[in-house]
């Protein structure tokens, strides 16, 4: 069953008619459906309507309202603009004819010119020196229940590895930051729009909960309200994500009921590939009294 379990098909989307499309959802056991799969599909749904010379350069979104994992998402795209080297799109994610979803994302003609990099390759182990995270699950809470082990299956296309697991399952206080291995676990074709929306998918992983990392309490605290509030991301350069990168994720402030996260993405040429930005809720539950 885990071998069907894969990122082509969530990111093969129905075409309704032109510029409206439906995908599937996937239950990852959240209260709602995955940010990432949001993010990715509207990332294939906006491509189909982008000049074929084009590739997206950036993102930004706002999550409206929760998901239902149990029903399929509709992708309405509008043409914002087309450009010579610029195109626009916004796509708005629809479930039960509510909007849950918007995004508003560029595409850009290649257009090599000026280029620097001003951003530090983490030293830290490498992948095939760590354990899968979702391995690492199954160990600390075997046994498992059928129900779980169906839920764990579906994290497994993307095959993530965490340095330093083990502060994400503590409530001790520690620096805001996170270093994640992350690749496909199938190999994906080579097609730009698959990879880029694998990673928008992948950066939704680990991302909102670094900033917790810095006070005491766990993702699985029952107290603690999370949400994502909005999400954005850059693609700097092209990248094959059937290769291992890293995510370089850090919270640089959280307050008034929110936490704000940073991602660099880097492939094993310790090069710069994606950035990303999230907003989100973080609140901790009054008790009752």
């Amino acid at each position: 069953m885990i071998a069907e379990i894969q990122l082509t098909k969530l990111f093969t989307l129905e075409t309704i008619e032109q510029g409206l499309y439906r995908g599937i959802s996937w239950d990852l056991g959240f209260p709602a459906i995955f940010g990432g799969q949001v993010l990715g599909q509207a990332v294939i749904a906006a491509y189909k309507t982008a000049p074929e010379n084009q590739f997206a350069h950036s993102f930004h979104s706002y999550f409206l309202l929760p998901g239902d994992a149990s029903k399929p998402v509709l992708y309405d795209v509008e043409i914002v603009r087309d450009g010579r080297s610029f195109s626009t799109r916004r796509v708005k994610a629809i479930q039960d004819g509510k909007t849950i979803f918007y995004m508003t994302i560029s595409f850009q003609l290649v257009q090599p010119n000026i280029e620097h990099q001003h951003a530090t390759f983490p030293d830290i182990v490498h992948a095939t020196e760590l354990m899968n995270d979702i391995d690492l699950v199954t160990k600390l809470r075997e046994p498992l229940s059928d129900h779980l082990r169906h839920t764990l299956s579906y994290h497994r296309p993307i095959d993530i590895r965490t340095v330093d697991a083990l502060k994400m399952f503590g409530a001790a206080e520690v620096l805001p930051e996170r270093y994640i291995w992350m690749k496909s676990q199938h190999e994906l074709q080579q097609d730009v729009a698959l990879h880029q929306a694998a990673l928008a998918y992948a950066s939704d992983y680990h991302f909102l909960s670094t900033a917790l990392q810095a006070h005491p309490i766990t993702f699985s605290d029952k107290r603690l309200r999370i949400a994502t509030i909005d999400h954005a991301m850059w693609f700097h350069k092209p990248f094959d994500f059937n290769q291992w990168h890293v995510y370089s994720t850090v919270s640089p402030f959280t307050g008034n009921s929110r936490g704000l996260v940073q991602g660099q993405f880097f492939n094993e040429n310790k090069e710069l590939v994606a950035s990303t930005m999230q907003e989100g809720m973080i609140r901790i539950a009054e008790p009752k009294k």
